[in-house]
């Protein structure tokens, strides 16, 4: 991959959209991974205002402290970046005494999971209103149109997907160029929505190697009968993510009115 030129293009795209769109620049969750680091890079170079927002709900000690690392490293390196943190442990706590608790233990974790991402949007969406400002999201191509691994109207609740083209293994190569710090460079990927230090591939059960392989398989046509041992096992994780998640991908569905009904 030719990082610089990738880069180049990506931080003229940012600058082009945020011009037409007439807003000062891009609010941006930092969460302490790959993603969000090489996001808030790019949205950085871009000379645009830049709030880098570091939301915790019981977070991990090694999530916040590369967060904080990151953050404090690209305020040191551009202007233009200013930061906030936002405590959303109590708003989370409390919301769990507001509603019901019944169901199974592991529908109940998805179900608080996925409300802590959606907090998350809801503050980076407040905070976007109040400086105009696009939410950038941080979703990779694997995650956001292979095994569909994000929060509906939570970190899939965005204005514009910088890096949504890029494979993770790319993402990785461009958070070298950028300067991304090792910490995070050299840590496991994690949602971080369970308050533990649990990767992507503990939950998923494949690593990115492996689920870009069975992207590009997929999209050759290959089948599961194609397939033995180690493969086979990882090629029906992806599909079985693609197809439970595709309604995450694809356009939300409109019930179309026969017109002589109006």
């Amino acid at each position: 991959m030719k990082a610089e030129k990738v880069a180049s293009h990506i931080v003229n795209w940012l600058k082009d959209y945020a011009t037409k769109a007439k807003v000062n620049g891009f609010v941006i969750g930092i969460s302490g991974g790959i993603d969000s680091a090489v996001t808030s890079t790019l949205c950085a170079k871009t000379g645009l205002v830049v709030l880098c927002v570091e939301m915790p709900i019981h977070q991990a000690k090694s999530h916040v402290s590369r967060a904080q690392e990151h953050i404090a490293q690209l305020k040191e390196r551009f202007e233009n970046v200013s930061a906030v943190s936002v405590d959303l442990t109590p708003v989370f706590e409390e919301f769990k005494t507001e509603v019901s608790l019944d169901g199974t233990p592991e529908a109940v974790d998805m179900a608080l999971a996925n409300t802590r991402a959606r907090l998350r949007m809801t503050t980076l969406y407040y905070h976007a209103g109040l400086l105009g400002l696009l939410v950038a999201g941080t979703g990779n191509r694997v995650e956001d149109f292979g095994v569909g691994f994000y929060t509906k109207y939570g970190d899939g609740g965005v204005d514009l997907s910088p890096i949504a083209d890029l494979l993770k293994s790319e993402v990785y190569k461009l958070g070298e160029y950028l300067q991304v710090p090792n910490s995070i460079m050299v840590a496991a990927p994690s949602d971080g929505l369970f308050g533990d230090a649990r990767s992507d591939e503990d939950q998923i059960g494949a690593n990115y190697d492996e689920l870009e392989w069975a992207m590009q398989m997929d999209a050759e046509g290959k089948t599961i009968e194609d397939f033995k041992n180690r493969q086979k096992e990882v090629f029906n994780i992806f599909k079985r993510y693609n197809t439970a998640n595709k309604h995450k991908m694809l356009p939300i569905p409109v019930c179309k009115i026969p017109k002589d009904y109006i």
